[in-house]
């Protein structure tokens, strides 16, 4: 395989088609998988820095294409016991993938879920800190710069975006890893193809020039991450 560029594959549970169950259950191998490579506490350490760096009564935390909606109730578990209330809304344009998630998340009383278009939304400066996971690889390169052009209109604080890198090892690693780890066709499928519509920094550094008032700070994390941060330089209490 050429990981020269993107691949432009299409995943398995990108099909509308794909019936409830067997998406809850591929939902179940990526949340393990993100687990226990690190990938949700990249972005749970990140929000704790944004926290400290900008420490308030209240934070509203949009997690843009949410899934199933476990990154949200990590925060929501994370967090619970901080002396501050959070906001969670999980935004996605699948009403199956969010009835999931509503269905998960039912004892979580501070997360709401909102079915919407990413490139569509009409706010403005409407919440504290946005999560992006693993949501950017499945979109062309002519939409991404629109995607973060809009996650930087949208957030007041920063936004964090957590995505995969684009390599053969990680490709070979992970076919490795889903041997013992990952139970479903789907995900083993949709892991390798996720890899393969992954990043390469430059491709991210491309991304970062275009933003203007905007800070960036773009960093290769373990396992084959790019956690993603920015910053507004004009912010909107």
């Amino acid at each position: 395989m050429d990981f020269a560029s993107r691949s432009r594959a299409e995943e398995l549970m990108d099909d509308p088609n794909l019936d409830k169950k067997s998406l809850e259950k591929a939902y179940v191998d990526i949340n393990r998988c993100n687990t226990l490579l690190g990938g949700t506490a990249l972005t749970i350490h990140a929000i704790k820095k944004i926290i400290k760096k900008h420490p308030k009564k209240s934070y509203t935390i949009y997690d843009m294409g949410c899934g199933d909606g476990h990154m949200l109730r990590k925060v929501a578990e994370t967090f619970k016991e901080g002396d501050f209330t959070l906001h969670l809304t999980g935004i996605d344009q699948r009403e199956d993938v969010l009835n999931i998630a509503a269905d998960a998340s039912h004892s979580y009383e501070n997360i709401s879920f909102k079915k919407a278009d990413i490139l569509h939304l009409k706010e403005s400066k409407s919440c504290d800190i946005l999560l992006c996971t693993l949501t950017m690889h499945h979109f062309e390169e002519k939409d991404i710069l629109k995607f973060v052009k809009k996650f930087s209109e949208i957030t007041r604080l920063a936004v964090i975006i957590n995505d995969l890198e684009r390599s053969k090892l990680a490709y070979r690693l992970f076919q490795l890893f889903s041997l013992f780890f990952i139970q479903t066709h789907t995900a083993k499928v949709d892991g390798l193809i996720s890899i393969s519509k992954g990043f390469r920094k430059l491709e991210l550094m491309q991304f970062a020039k275009s933003l203007k008032d905007v800070t960036h700070k773009i960093q290769w994390k373990w396992a084959f991450r790019y956690l993603w941060i920015m910053e507004p330089t004009k912010r909107n209490n």
